[in-house]
């Protein structure tokens, strides 16, 4: 299900600065995120400020660092074998690569943010079809981008 809205001329790669890497930010995200539940895909979110994020290095904000970065974590607990981890990471990534457009202009649009972290963590027990997993990670985006909206209006009205 690919959105016809989007011009054809997009590109739809996942660059190195949108994956999540370094601990500091990872950290964070677990330790004061806020979280949207979709089962059997979790959201871990959390919105950094330009300051907050240039206080999270020591030096400098690293270059490939990009306003929407994300991770995926397959619990070991949940799926034993590593080919069925894989294969649900990438189905996962796939359906975020696909659907991420609407939420990336929105958040390129805002001046206020730093950077927004996601990690998407898979809480079911046994494979999920594809077709499931999109539309579930349809609606968490679409959550998360009224979530990031209601953000931006209370920073507004302060």
């Amino acid at each position: 299900m690919i959105n016809e809205n989007i011009p054809a001329t997009r590109r739809f790669t996942l660059r190195k600065a949108e994956k999540l890497r370094h601990k500091n930010l990872v950290n964070s995200l677990f330790n004061s995120g806020k979280s949207i539940y979709e089962f059997p895909i979790r959201l871990v979110w959390k919105a950094l400020s330009p300051e907050e994020l240039r206080d999270s290095f020591r030096a400098a904000v690293p270059e490939q660092t990009g306003k929407m970065q994300m991770l995926i974590t397959i619990p070991k607990k949940k799926r034993k074998r590593a080919v069925d981890r894989v294969l649900l990471r990438r189905r996962i990534r796939e359906a975020y690569r696909l659907n991420r457009t609407h939420l990336a202009d929105v958040i390129e649009k805002r001046d206020d943010l730093g950077v927004v972290s996601m990690a998407f963590i898979f809480l079911g027990e046994e494979n999920t079809p594809y077709a499931t997993l999109e539309k579930k990670m349809i609606n968490l985006l679409e959550r998360l981008e009224k979530k990031l909206a209601k953000e931006e209006m209370v920073n507004a009205d302060k």
